[in-house]
C-alpha cells in the first residue's frame, strides 16, 4: 500500500488502472487541467506505475510502513521521510587553531536514508604546517545526533585508528595511538610533523 500526501499528480504520468475501494471518492479529475486529484486519504488497490517523471513527496511527508510488522524493540517511527545524496568538502581543523594545509585530494561523498548517513572522505596533502590543539576533520553534510558515534567501515591514514563524529556538530574527531597511548585524540602535530604527503581515507555511518 502506498500512502501519498494530499497533492496533485499529472494524469499523463500514471499508467494502468487505479481502482478505488473507499466508496468511489478517492480519485477525482479536475476539469480542464488534465490532472488527477487524490483526496486526503484515498485507498488504492493494485500497482501504480509512473511512466515518466517522479513521485514528489511534500516536506516532512514520506512512505508510511506502519502496515508492516514491527521488531521486538521500542518502535519510534515507521515513516521513511528523506533520501539524499551528494558531495561535500572536508578539511583538517585544530581545536586551538587550524593548520595550513595544501591538498592534492579533498573530497567527500554521502548518502542519507532516513536518519542514517553513510559517507566517504578522501584527504591527501602535499604539505601542512601550523595549527594547535586536537586534530579533526570538518564538513560533514549533517550534524550528528547527540551522543551518536560513528560506525567506521575502514580507514587508511597516517596514524588514526578510531574516528567518530562530534555530537551536535559536523566534525569528525580523530583518535590515534599518538605517543604510544591508545584512544587519545590526535593533536595537530600528528599531521604537521609527518611533513610532505599524508593521506586519510575512510568510510563511516552515523545517525542525525
Amino acid at each position: 500500500m502506498l500512502k501519498v500526501a494530499n497533492s496533485v499528480i499529472s494524469a499523463s504520468r500514471i499508467t494502468g488502472v487505479l481502482p478505488v475501494v473507499n466508496g468511489g471518492t478517492g480519485v477525482t479529475t479536475s476539469t480542464g487541467t488534465g490532472n488527477t486529484v487524490l483526496s486526503a486519504s484515498p485507498t488504492l488497490s493494485g500497482d501504480v506505475t509512473l511512466s515518466t517523471g517522479n513521485l514528489v513527496v511534500a516536506d516532512t511527508k514520506g512512505i508510511d510502513f506502519s502496515a508492516t510488522s514491527s521488531g521486538s524493540g521500542t518502535m519510534t517511527s515507521e515513516l521513511l521521510a528523506d533520501y539524499e545524496e551528494g558531495t561535500f568538502t572536508p578539511s583538517y581543523t585544530g581545536s586551538g587553531g587550524n593548520p595550513t594545509v595544501v591538498y592534492s585530494t579533498q573530497s567527500g561523498i554521502y548518502t542519507k536514508v532516513g536518519r542514517l548517513v553513510t559517507f566517504k572522505i578522501s584527504l591527501v596533502t602535499t604539505s601542512s604546517s601550523g595549527g594547535s590543539g586536537n586534530l579533526g576533520v570538518n564538513g560533514l553534510p549533517f550534524a550528528a545526533s547527540s551522543g551518536q558515534g560513528c560506525s567506521l567501515q575502514f580507514v587508511l591514514g597516517f596514524a588514526s585508528n578510531v574516528l567518530q563524529p562530534t555530537p551536535q556538530t559536523s566534525n569528525v574527531l580523530l583518535y590515534d595511538t599518538y605517543a604510544g597511548t591508545s584512544n587519545n585524540q590526535a593533536p595537530t602535530s600528528a599531521l604537521t610533523s609527518a611533513g610532505g604527503s599524508t593521506f586519510l581515507f575512510f568510510v563511516g555511518q552515523y545517525f542525525v
